[in-house]
């Protein structure tokens, strides 16, 4: 493109070797080629002439994810080639970097530069996980008041719409009706009904994968408060059901050759006088009864659930993505989400496709004895565990008794929010472990 501005991925030595004509400006800016920084370099009128770009050890996703905010606004291009793989990683993390929420301010994002598509850059990929990620990003930030689960059914019809799926939803007391009662328990003292929101893509025929989020679009901990300080963020917890719609999204905008579910339990946990106890026991879609230990543990009810009725259509894949346990960001860290998986092979898969797009997600066991920390004198089970350690594992051990024992299985527990901003992830709202679940998808029934 004759008109872009070029930008110089460099190292301290090819600063040398290859832009001597800099030297002096670049001495005089501080730039000796170190990771993280950049110099523009301006032309004899003071226009810009070039831009020089630190080289880490190894390019990455995040390596250019700044430079559309903190450029001067215009159109940039790559100078270089670089290969399909590293070229997209570069288009994806400038696309990734221009996002901005901004629905609520009277003043808008200022104008984004622009990068020119990299030679080698797999366009349409970009395209499709940019749409995703800010469909993600977009639903978790916004306010409970404008987030309900009314808002997630809109949100799934549209998709469904775009994409020439099918959908249904089953709502307030149909719920009991049609056997989804821990749904049911958990939404019933919210004012905005529980649902159960139903998605269905592509051709019957081929393998079939199953997508379960946790929808639920406030948790006030319910009888069991939450304190205020643990209740703030909770407009995230619909950040599995989120990450799940971005899924789908990606997978139907790129036409993976798969038959996809999606199964959304959508759902606020409120305060009310028909509110879920403690000690209550309810009867899930699966006939197992359930003693509640805690009602701030109510996404693994509501998954509990969906992941029975996704189980008994035996799919080639069950993935299911929450924002379940403190414990796993305790573990991990609140950017790292854990994963829970009853087949080695996909586990080592997913650990593979994340690492290799900087999309990581780490593996936690599903360590059965401590299932036994799961035992209820009055019911078949508890929704705790009797002891405060393992808080991850013992949830994941909970939603495993609602999975059918031959079938391949994924639980991710993310954070699905940035507590700080990095480069290419604003603080708020994102996608965690998207990319690698789509990898894998891709890898498992599309290679």
């Amino acid at each position: 493109m004759a008109d872009a501005i070029a930008i110089y991925i460099v190292s301290s030595d090819q600063l040398q070797e290859q832009h001597s004509d800099s030297t002096t400006w670049c001495q005089v800016s501080g730039f000796a080629g170190k990771a993280g920084t950049l110099c523009i370099v301006p032309d004899a009128t003071g226009n810009i002439s070039k831009v020089l770009v630190g080289k880490p050890e190894q390019i990455d996703t995040w390596t250019l994810a700044d430079l559309p905010k903190t450029l001067p606004t215009g159109t940039y291009q790559l100078a270089d080639n670089f290969s399909a793989a590293v070229a997209t990683k570069l288009y994806l993390g400038w696309h990734l970097g221009s996002y901005s929420f901004d629905r609520y301010k009277l003043t808008k994002a200022s104008k984004i530069s622009k990068l020119h598509p990299p030679e080698n850059a797999d366009v349409a990929y970009v395209k499709a996980t940019t749409e995703a990620t800010y469909l993600v990003r977009d639903l978790v930030t916004t306010p409970s008041n404008n987030m309900g689960p009314e808002q997630l059914e809109e949100v799934a019809r549209n998709l469904a719409d775009t994409h020439e799926a099918k959908m249904s939803v089953i709502a307030g007391g149909d719920l009991v009706i049609e056997n989804y009662p821990m749904i049911y328990a958990v939404g019933k003292a919210s004012t905005r009904a529980p649902r159960l929101i139903d998605l269905r893509w592509g051709n019957e025929n081929a393998p079939q994968v199953t997508l379960v989020g946790k929808g639920v679009c406030f948790d006030s901990g319910g009888l069991d408060i939450k304190s205020a300080v643990g209740m703030k963020l909770m407009k995230k917890d619909m950040g599995g059901a989120a990450q799940v719609l971005g899924l789908a999204q990606m997978i139907m905008s790129l036409k993976l050759p798969i038959h996809l579910r999606v199964l959304v339990a959508a759902v606020e946990n409120s305060i009310a006088g028909n509110a879920l106890r403690p000690l209550d026991i309810l009867t899930s879609r699966k006939g197992t009864t359930v003693e509640v230990g805690n009602t701030d543990a109510e996404g693994r009810l509501v998954l509990a659930d969906a992941l029975w009725e996704a189980s008994s259509e035996e799919p080639d894949l069950l993935i299911d993505c929450a924002t379940l346990t403190g414990a796993a960001r305790v573990a991990l860290g609140t950017e790292v989400p854990a994963f829970f998986c009853n087949d080695s092979q996909t586990t080592t898969a997913l650990l593979t496709s994340g690492q290799a797009l900087d999309d990581p997600l780490w593996n936690l066991p599903l360590h059965q004895p401590y299932r036994s920390m799961l035992d209820s004198a009055a019911a078949d089970m508890n929704n705790i565990a009797s002891g405060s350690y393992g808080g991850a594992i013992t949830a994941a051990l909970f939603l495993q008794e609602f999975i059918q024992p031959d079938l391949s299985w994924i639980h991710v527990d993310l954070m699905a929010y940035n507590l700080r901003s990095l480069p290419g992830r604003p603080e708020g709202g994102d996608a965690m472990g998207m990319r690698a679940l789509f990898d894998l998808i891709k890898q498992k029934f599309a290679s």
